[in-house]
């Protein structure tokens, strides 16, 4: 059986002969360049800029649009990373398969460890604005109510397989693009009757938090609406060309929903300036009334719940992938986690565990979720622009280090790393509490699965089809 690295330098081999060494039932290779740009787009959903928007408008002061530029340029580099990796390691797992290959199975399994607090959480918090703006438009109907229906829903579907998942993609970006136009031109008729118009404001703020930590702040807490590029690279193994088609994807999400988030709030802020509001949880309504009076409110609220079940039907289906691929390593339990189902080749079990860990959607609140899964976000993109540059440039590689191979393998990924490093630094110390125990609890379990150390623990591999 070759291995990794052996497989991956031989352009011989096509992707699509790669399989997982432990598996008997494989994942199905059927989507292509559009579905997988329909998924990232899903997941992060279009209008995830409203999820938290009136969070992120106080923590800055009336300057989300701002923070999203500081965002969408680590993240563009950090993509970059991604599209690298899965050039070379064309398979599920994302940030884990990455570390392990890349630094070995114990800090792969920390880096995935890590990764499983944001995919865990966002499915949640999709359940979370579900129940909250539903309620809002249908009072007598308690959240809970919603929450539940839905996660019934998207748990089925998942079950179903990744086509129930594509089909839907597509349905939901559409329509929610079609809200987006008519938001901004209410917004253009709005300003064009107004007396005068402040283009400057969204990028000044109102001034009631001023300075570069409140931005930089922000800037932190929305690492969690650029989650679908990553989400992107778990479908390596159900995509026809992986190779070719997932690092075009990861770049086309990344971009296409960076500006659009840009465009989104710096429409939001002319259309209701300043950073105060009633409930900053559901701000989004606010804007709404201010820009489209009723009918926009109601407009959105179908177009936001919509594509909020999207994003849990993709981040459910992400996170299960990843719990499937550190199971059939067996560095989770693989009885539990490392099987398909023989009738759908689907994770069942992972994704039936997602949904009753969803169930916490009841009792939490959007703060926190939108904290921990940023904290989460933070280490896996940090771990993947390292590994580029361990996979690409370290020792044992075979290839000269060019002066192209040092800035595409080593500079950039080092700027990724830095600015990541940045937004770290401007975590919450509740994130850093909650997320730091969440990390100590997974090197608790590492340490007992490999018996102290004295044991390595589950190395990922891969074998040629023949």
């Amino acid at each position: 059986m070759p291995s990794a690295n052996s497989v991956s330098h031989n352009p011989a081999l096509a992707s699509s002969d790669f399989t997982h060494s432990a598996q008997g039932t494989s994942l199905r290779r059927i989507l292509g360049l559009p579905a997988l740009v329909f998924f990232g787009l899903v997941y992060m959903v279009p209008l995830t800029i409203f999820t938290t928007y009136g969070v992120v408008t106080q923590i800055t002061g009336g300057r989300t649009a701002a923070a999203y530029v500081v965002t969408l340029l680590a993240m563009i580099f950090t993509a970059l990373s991604y599209s690298v990796m899965v050039r070379k390691y064309p398979i599920a797992g994302s940030a884990y398969s990455y570390a392990s290959l890349s630094f070995g199975p114990s800090i792969g399994f920390l880096a995935g460890w890590s990764l499983l607090l944001d995919y865990l959480f966002l499915p949640m918090i999709n359940y979370l604005v579900i129940g909250l703006f539903l309620n809002l438009a249908f009072p007598a109907v308690p959240a809970w109510v919603f929450v539940l229906a839905t996660i019934a829903l998207v748990t089925l579907l998942n079950i179903r397989g990744i086509g129930s998942v594509s089909g839907m993609s597509n349905l939901i970006v559409c329509a929610q693009l079609v809200f987006v136009v008519v938001f901004v031109a209410l917004v253009i008729r709005q300003q064009a009757q107004a007396p005068s118009l402040d283009l400057a404001a969204p990028w000044i703020g109102d001034g009631s938090q001023p300075g570069l930590l409140p931005l930089m702040a922000g800037a932190a807490v929305l690492c969690l609406s650029f989650l679908g590029f990553d989400a992107v690279s778990t479908l390596a193994e159900e995509t026809r060309e992986p190779r070719r088609d997932i690092p075009r994807a990861i770049v086309i999400t990344t971009l296409g929903a960076g500006l659009l988030f840009i465009v989104l709030a710096m429409a939001s802020q002319l259309a209701f300036p300043g950073s105060s509001f009633k409930d900053a949880d559901s701000a989004a309504s606010e804007v709404m009334l201010h820009a489209g009076g009723r009918f926009l409110e109601m407009f959105f609220t179908a177009a936001y719940v919509a594509g909020a079940a999207g994003s849990a039907l993709a981040s459910q289906a992400s996170v299960s992938r990843i719990l499937y691929s550190m199971g059939r390593d067996g560095i989770l339990p693989q009885r539990v986690f490392g099987s398909l189902s023989a009738r759908y080749k689907t994770p069942v079990i992972a994704i039936v565990l997602v949904s009753l860990v969803s169930l916490l959607a009841v009792v939490v609140d959007l703060t926190t979720l939108a904290s921990m899964i940023s904290f989460g976000a933070l280490v896996a993109f940090s771990v993947v622009n390292l590994a580029v540059i361990k996979s690409h440039l370290g020792q044992g590689q075979g290839q000269p280090r060019s002066t192209a191979r040092l800035l595409q393998y080593g500079l950039l990924p080092l700027i990724g790393f830095a600015l990541i490093a940045w937004l770290w630094t401007s975590l919450s110390l509740l994130t850093l509490g909650i997320g730091l125990a969440w990390f100590a609890l997974g090197l608790g379990y590492l340490a007992l699965h490999t018996r102290g150390f004295r044991q390595p623990a589950p190395q990922v591999q891969f074998s040629e089809q023949g």
